[in-house]
């Protein structure tokens, strides 16, 4: 066993345990403990992601204005924004292997201020290219660095107890902000324009830079304690060379497993009808049917709503249940939900709607505590960069979807074919998820946490 040091005792008394009962003073008097850092590294963690929310919920607002203004095909900003989704999922594994190299602070700071340059060069762009160039690779680059793997990260450093409740939590801050934005940037798109709505996301992503710079920790030993959860405290590894070998090689090690290829293709698929088809396609879809811009906007912004209440309580069933089983329902349930779709879209809200709105909203990023979690049961230290190569098979298959529902749409004037689709293929994501093997694992020490 590896033997490990203990947080150092200050000069004036030795320390409490970390997550201990602080014994009452001299006088008496009982202290509370204070509450573990860790909390408060999860909280800059999920206050950063919302803000970094607000990039993800334009694109869907921009294909009908930009379509008008500038007369490019549907298909054609389809293929900007699936640019964008791409290297949102192939940047993710990189950047969590410079999160081990160069901190996760510098890291997530860097990636804001690239969001923060292409949304607002986005503001002068008059040619197609320009909007491949800032919102889908400058943008896509940034918001890869943002990615889940930064939750996973986060989630794997600074807790041993409670792991799948805190990434269902610091997963749901994109639903967070999508709530948060998606209204606010209808409304601007649809009274100002959609120039002052790319400035309010290039704004949103400069706001959020200070919290992380002042507010962020790479790792509990940078404060001198142990992860929320542990027992012993653990010094800080030393930064990991050769950033972009490592992830490689992760991938390339998990590659050779059946196990990376079924979370992977299942991953793909959740990408395909979530970021890709929804997130991308709803607000054109529904618009199409007569639908007004900002009220299909805000069914959208309160699918977030339900997103949130979903995605913790996966992260709460996660560390209880079986993650295979409750992927196989999330993905069942949600092919569903698609199934019908089509057939509930019309030029006013009705309650079958509001009751997919619902449905839909609790499924909708749900698979994530669990796919993160059997990551980490099958790749160990390794398992927040593979979980980085999962989730750019997620986004690949979100690309591929918002570039080709925007050619169905442009070739057969309506999105029917591809509701039907993704729906369908949400069932075989229910069954690779079950074919996944369970591989248990030796239970960490524990301390008792308050």
């Amino acid at each position: 066993m590896t033997q490990t040091s203990r947080t150092p005792a200050p000069a004036d008394g030795p320390a409490a345990p970390t997550g201990s009962a602080t014994p009452g003073d001299a006088t008496g008097t009982r202290r509370h403990p204070r509450p573990h850092r860790a909390w408060a590294v999860a909280a800059v963690t999920f206050v950063t992601i919302i803000g970094s929310a607000a990039f993800a919920s334009l694109p869907g607002l921009l294909i009908d204005p930009l379509h008008s203004e500038f007369g490019w095909s549907r298909a054609m900003i389809g293929f900007a924004v699936s640019i964008n989704l791409a290297l949102y999922g192939l940047t993710a594994p990189f950047a969590a292997a410079l999160m081990d190299r160069f901190g996760i602070r510098r890291v997530v700071a860097c990636a804001l201020l690239t969001i923060a340059l292409g949304a607002g060069l986005t503001v002068y762009m008059t040619q197609v290219w320009q909007l491949v160039l800032c919102w889908g690779v400058l943008v896509g680059l940034g918001s890869g660095s943002m990615a889940l793997a930064f939750a996973a990260t986060v989630a794997n450093r600074w807790f041993v107890a409670r792991r799948g409740l805190v990434t269902g939590i610091l997963t749901a801050g994109g639903a967070a902000g999508q709530l948060v934005f998606l209204p606010l940037l209808s409304w601007i798109t649809e009274h100002h324009g959609w120039r002052p709505a790319a400035a309010t996301v290039a704004f949103a992503a400069l706001a959020v830079v200070p919290f992380v710079w002042l507010l962020l920790r790479d790792h509990p030993a940078d404060v001198g304690m142990a992860p929320y959860g542990a027992a012993e405290f653990t010094p800080k590894p030393p930064p990991v060379r050769g950033a972009a070998g490592r992830a490689l090689r992760a991938l390339l090690q998990a590659a050779r497993g059946g196990t990376f290829w079924l979370l992977a293709g299942s991953f793909a698929i959740c990408g395909a009808s979530t970021n890709g088809l929804v997130k991308t396609h709803f607000v054109p879809a529904a618009h199409d049917h007569g639908l007004p811009v900002t009220t299909a906007a805000s069914l959208l912004a309160v699918i977030g709503v339900f997103d949130i209440a979903g995605t913790v309580a996966s992260g709460w069933f996660t560390d209880r249940l079986s993650p295979r089983r409750l992927l196989a329902i999330y993905y069942g349930l949600r092919g569903l939900s698609l199934m019908f779709l089509p057939m509930l879209f019309s030029d006013s809200i009705h309650p079958s709607m509001v009751l997919f709105i619902v449905f839909y909203g609790l499924d909708w990023v749900a698979t994530v505590p669990p796919t993160i979690a059997l990551c980490r049961e099958h790749y160990g230290e390794s398992s927040a960069i593979v979980f980085g190569w999962v989730l750019a098979a997620h986004q690949i298959g979100a690309a591929l979807v918002a570039y080709l529902g925007g050619v169905a749409r442009d070739a057969l004037g309506s999105y029917d074919v591809v509701w039907y689709t993704s729906g369908a293929l949400c069932a075989v994501a229910a069954l690779m998820s079950l074919v996944v093997r369970h591989r248990p694992v030796a239970a960490p020490v524990m301390a008792v946490t308050g």
